[in-house]
Formats: C-alpha cells, structure tokens, sequence
C-alpha cells in the first residue's frame, strides 16, 4: 500500500529520525524514534538519528539532512514548534504541519473546532492559575492539562474534595488546565492515514482509564479491532476522524481519541497529530488490519514529507 517509487525518489536524500525532545513523553518519543529509525536502516536508507534538545537547530545543520521524520510527543515537538523551525530551514518534514500540530495540543482549541463543525465532544471550562475556581455542578469531571499528551497530569475527580488536588497535579504541567464532564462509557480510537479512517480500536485499561501506564506498559491494556460498538457509532466514529483530518488541516496520519457512552453516543475527546509508533502504541495495530505492516506505514508518513 506505499508508493513503489518513494524508495528511488529518496535515495539519494539524507534523513534525520528527530526524537526525545523536552516533554512529559519524552521516553515514549524515543521509542518511536528508534522504531522508525530501525525500520529506515533496514531498507538501507540515508538515515540518522537527531536527539532534540536546545542545540537542535545546530543539530540539523551540522548532520545536513533533507527530510526531517518527526517522532516527537507533546510540547516542543507536537505543537507546531519544531514544525516552525523546520520551516524557517527550509528542510520538509513529515506529517501535520503548525496549524494542525498546534490546535491540536490546545485542548481549548481542538474543542471549539469541535464544536463548531457540529462533532459532539464533553461540555468543558478552563482554568488558570490564580482564577477562582469555576462553579462545578455535576461530578465526576476529568481535570487536565491544556498541553499535554498521553493523559499526563490527568485526573478523574469524583467529588468536590478531590479537585484541590487534581487542579495542583494538572498545574505541574502549565498555567493553564481543563475541567471537563466525563463520559462514562467505551473508549475508542479512530486513526487516520491520508484522510481515510482506519478500524475503531476499542480500549480496554487495565487500569480505571487509559491512563500512561496503560498505554505505554506490556499488558497495560487490550486493543479490540474492530471495536464493539453498534454499526452506526462505528460509522459516526469513522466519519468523525474523516472530518477531524480535514478540518484541522492534517496532513499523513492523525489518531482521534473518543468515547461511546451507554446510548451509543460519540464523544470526542482529542486530537493527535503525531501518534505512537512502538510496538504498544495503536495506529500500527489498526493499520494491520488493513495491509499497513510496520514498515508501509513508516513510508507512508515518509511520503508526507516528498
């Protein structure tokens, strides 16, 4: 399912496996970078891996690449930063470009764009530091980051007392946090490579929710394709990720993180632009059910960059 000529059109280009980076996910990143990393040598490509740190621009001169695969997680990498330098080089780059990458990482943002293309998602309000906190009539709600990824900082608050401590964990990770109603109900995903959704994925945590450990951790949870939710939920989903892709200008891959509640109702959750690729990590689980093995699906994104 890659374009058979992507091979002899990068052959003679140089490129840089960019991971690591500042944030929370910063050992996930690496994972996926040397995946991807592993999958290029294989295939015996120009490629070499770029740590990211301060010094990355220095970086990408000094190893003279011409393509930049981007397998960074969360601020600094998934929020149109490193897109923007990227740009100012002049170096293409895989995947989403600033405006995806960066609406996206805004919770705040991805959900007044939402909203307003008619896709349901959580009531919500925002909070920074200092504010009072906002009235909260009905618990349970899920307190979180504005920018962060991977449920990081993420708590399920379930009555009142519990929110001091939830808002002071959520702040650890930025000035500004999100309360949101949570949804009982299945967890699912919905990836997205060149604008055609791939099989719901439904989530099984082997903790209370998808939590980093049961995303990141062997046996932390089970990932059901397809998922079993009703037809039209299923088709809702899909159709939701299609939409998603569009509207916030996606370009390669995406994965749409949603919920279906006991009506049949979805919810969506979040966007993410530059989703896992380790050997836990969900768009490869999907993409095999549809003749994306490991390696097709690392060209496929490769091809976003040409």
């Amino acid at each position: 399912m890659t374009n058979p000529d992507i091979l002899a059109e990068i052959n003679d280009k140089k490129i840089g496996v960019l991971y690591g980076g500042f944030s929370s996910e910063r050992e996930i990143s690496i994972k996926s970078g040397e995946a991807v990393l592993n999958v290029l040598k294989k295939l015996q490509l120009n490629v070499c891996g770029v740590a990211v740190d301060r010094n990355i621009a220095d970086k990408i001169i000094k190893e003279k690449i011409d393509i930049a695969y981007i397998m960074l997680h969360g601020p600094m990498g998934e929020d149109g930063t490193i897109q923007g330098m990227l740009e100012i080089l002049g170096i293409p780059y895989t995947g989403c470009g600033i405006f995806a990458n960066a609406a996206s990482m805004d919770k705040d943002i991805s959900k007044k764009l939402f909203k307003y293309a008619g896709i349901l998602t959580p009531e919500w309000k925002m909070l920074k530091k200092f504010e009072s906190v906002p009235e909260i009539k009905d618990y349970p709600v899920v307190v979180k980051p504005l920018a962060q990824g991977s449920a990081i900082g993420l708590t399920i608050v379930k009555k009142a007392s519990q929110f001091s401590a939830a808002a002071k964990k959520a702040f650890k990770y930025g000035e500004e946090i999100i309360i949101e109603k949570y949804i009982e109900g299945k967890e699912i995903t919905v990836g997205v490579v060149n604008s055609k959704a791939l099989p719901v994925i439904e989530i099984i945590p082997k903790g209370d929710f998808y939590d980093f450990e049961s995303k990141y951790e062997k046996g932390g949870s089970k990932h059901i394709i397809p998922a079993r939710i009703s037809e039209k939920a299923y088709k809702t989903a899909q159709n939701y990720a299609e939409e998603i892709y569009k509207i916030f200008k996606c370009k390669a891959i995406c994965r749409v993180d949603m919920i279906t509640d006991k009506n049949g109702k979805v919810w969506v959750l979040e966007n993410n632009t530059i989703p896992g690729m380790t050997e836990t990590s969900l768009i490869p689980d999907a993409g095999k059910t549809v003749g994306y093995d490991f390696k097709s699906l690392v060209l496929k994104i490769l091809e976003s960059a040409l």
